[in-house]
């Protein structure tokens, strides 16, 4: 495992949201398992203990696959490349900005100063390039936020509207401008605390499901996001093939915990072309 020399974000954009996350993330999790549920369930009782142990499990994979994304250095920085079978042909190039050769399916990344083996995108929640070796830990970390803020939005769908009495106009505008709070002084500014949170859950359960159906998408057809966008499908080995080259041999654990071991066919630099592709270019010949 190599680690980034530096994880703290480039730009004001990172900063920002990378803060947000560190921040919400914690704040959601404490309304969720300190405020919601020792309402809606007595402490002590089966069902508390169940929905307690799975909220902390929910949480142990949020940060862990968050913490791994971040360390992992996924650039082509100290790697030694096999330039005697480097070619223009099989997808080999030289990068300008880094002034040296730059392996297939690697793309330079201008925050990151640095060519990302296999890039997908640059994260802003991150603060780094999700590539080769972090792809894995990225999608698990978006997939956990969507079942943390589903399952947040059906528990607290039981508890706001229990703790809220609605009256027009101001309920109108604590439900459209839950930040009203740091405006506005109201009544019961805790409850107006816990709708802002309930909102925010929302908002994250359907951005981070939009996310997850197409970066898993991409998955499943054996490509990143820059190849995507240019329909490039090249790499494509069978939706079998293309998890494993993703999640690894034991891609089946790896949804349960991040610290689980899972190696995978490729060392991002080199690989293999579909059997699709082999004959269109045998046809061109």
């Amino acid at each position: 495992m190599k680690l980034r020399k530096n994880i703290l974000p480039r730009t004001l954009s990172d900063v920002c949201s990378m803060t947000f996350i560190l921040i919400i993330v914690p704040m959601i999790y404490w309304f969720e398992l300190w405020v919601v549920l020792p309402d809606l369930y007595q402490p002590g009782t089966r069902r508390y203990y169940f929905h307690f142990f799975l909220g902390n499990f929910i949480m142990l994979n949020i940060v862990g696959n968050f913490t791994y994304t971040v360390l992992y250095d996924t650039s082509t920085a100290n790697i030694v490349m096999p330039t005697s079978t480097a070619t223009a042909h099989n997808g080999w190039r030289l990068c300008a900005t880094c002034e040296a050769i730059a392996p297939p399916r690697s793309w330079h990344c201008p925050t990151c100063d640095v060519c990302i083996l296999k890039r997908d995108h640059h994260c802003i929640f991150t603060g780094c390039c999700i590539g080769h070796f972090n792809h894995r830990y990225f999608l698990m970390f978006l997939f956990y936020l969507f079942v943390a803020t589903t399952y947040a939005f059906c528990f607290n769908n039981y508890f706001i509207w229990n703790k809220i009495e609605f009256q027009f106009p101001e309920s109108i505008v604590k439900i459209v401008f839950p930040l009203a709070i740091f405006v506005f002084e109201f009544d019961n500014s805790m409850e107006q605390f816990y709708l802002m949170l309930y909102i925010v859950s929302i908002v994250g359960m359907l951005f981070s499901g939009v996310l997850c159906v197409f970066h898993f998408r991409l998955v499943f057809i054996g490509c990143v996001a820059d190849e995507s966008n240019k329909q490039i499908y090249t790499y494509s080995l069978g939706w079998k093939r293309n998890i494993l080259e993703v999640f690894g041999e034991r891609w089946y654990l790896t949804f349960l915990l991040p610290y689980v071991h899972s190696k995978v066919p490729s060392d991002g630099i080199t690989w293999e072309i579909s059997s699709v592709q082999n004959k269109d270019n045998n046809k061109t010949k």
